[in-house]
């Protein structure tokens, strides 16, 4: 699929009324030269950045795709870099590194949560020695405050500085821009099990919703932490490759250490989180338990006192079955003597069959 090529035009990418993050265009470049000039410009055709890129000391580009297959081989072509490289990283899955000694190329998950919905989206990095490209999909909107101070971020660098070291300066500078906005997706997914938790917390919550909103935050944790683990794989490969490109200074270096630091501490947060949901729902389903178990004895009760009934008034049913018999030829007058039996029989029945089931711990205790 080919690049669409469409007038240059001015970004006014902002906020929304939402406070969601827009690009009016899907293109964006800015390269510092070698006077410390610095250059910006946007567009939705990639290949009018060549002639930026081609003269620039350090450029990013950051390119949004509507098909990232299909889009992403094209772009990357465009601006220089071998087809075997972009066919390598996309096939990738979780995250990606492949160092072709004169580029580079880094997939990084980036996370999109919605509800308990958690989806990693690929974030294709392409470095090469003066330019580093970042290409992802409309939904991933990652990089509008790397936009807005790009020209600022280049025109930092000391005049000094090696080619490789601001290559990796640049390069930390996007990737800690991408795990801030996953880092935020966490606190998302919090607030989603708090008001699972007030759910829980009701008992006429129906466990038919209940059921399914525990398994989706568990699934979201999952994907955020393989999200996370996937990220941990790019920095390590970034931090010990020892590509050409990239710095071998350790005080840049650091810089990749603390990212993974912070992704570690985000793993420990997540993991804490999932264990706060794992006991939160053993004190729920011992709560249920008890729950069950109460009914269970309030039904066995019944089912006992049913039982001593329905034992008891056999007596008195069987002695009026016989007693109603013509051949005992009983009259009016004996009607006294005869309740008086039926009810003394009955009180006897049921106190012996109390006593009984009592005495043989048949009878269930009384619930709590």
């Amino acid at each position: 699929m080919g690049v669409n090529k469409t007038k240059k035009n001015g970004m006014k990418g902002g906020n929304d009324i939402n406070g969601k993050e827009k690009y009016d265009d899907r293109g964006f470049c800015a390269a510092l030269y070698k006077k410390g000039v610095t250059k910006r410009s946007e567009s939705n055709d990639v290949t009018d950045f060549c002639p930026m890129i081609s003269k620039a000391t350090v450029a990013w580009i950051d390119y949004v795709v509507d098909d990232f297959e299909k889009e992403s081989l094209s772009i990357a072509q465009s601006l220089g870099f071998s087809e075997l490289l972009a066919k390598n990283m996309i096939k990738c899955t979780g995250s990606g590194y492949e160092d072709f000694l004169n580029e580079v190329g880094i997939l990084l998950p980036a996370m999109r949560v919605d509800g308990f919905e958690v989806d990693l989206d690929p974030l294709l990095i392409f470095i090469k020695k003066n330019a580093i490209v970042t290409i992802h999909s409309k939904e991933t909107k990652r990089f509008f405050r790397v936009r807005r101070y790009a020209e600022t971020l280049l025109r930092k660098f000391p005049k000094k500085t090696k080619q490789n070291d601001k290559i990796t300066i640049l390069l930390a500078r996007i990737i800690d821009e991408n795990n801030a906005r996953n880092f935020d997706h966490l606190r998302e997914i919090e607030e989603q099990g708090d008001r699972m938790s007030r759910d829980l917390s009701d008992p006429k919550t129906p466990r038919q919703v209940l059921g399914p909103k525990i398994y989706q935050m568990k699934h979201a944790l999952i994907v955020y932490l393989g999200g996370l683990w996937s990220t941990v794989d790019a920095l390590n490969s970034i931090r010990y490759g020892d590509a050409d490109l990239l710095t071998d200074d350790h005080r840049i270096l650091d810089r990749i250490s603390g990212l993974l630091g912070e992704v570690h501490s985000q793993i420990g947060l997540a993991e804490h989180l999932s264990e706060v949901l794992a006991s939160g729902l053993e004190v729920l389903q011992s709560i249920y338990n008890n729950q069950l178990q109460v009914l269970n004895n309030r039904l066995a009760m019944l089912a006992a006192y049913l039982a001593i009934i329905s034992t008891a008034l056999l007596v008195p049913n069987t002695i009026a079955t016989i007693a109603s018999n013509s051949m005992f030829g009983f009259t009016s007058g004996d009607i006294t003597w005869y309740l008086s039996v039926l009810i003394i029989s009955a009180v006897l029945g049921t106190i012996a069959t109390w006593a009984i089931l009592k005495k043989s711990g048949l009878l269930p205790s009384t619930p709590d």
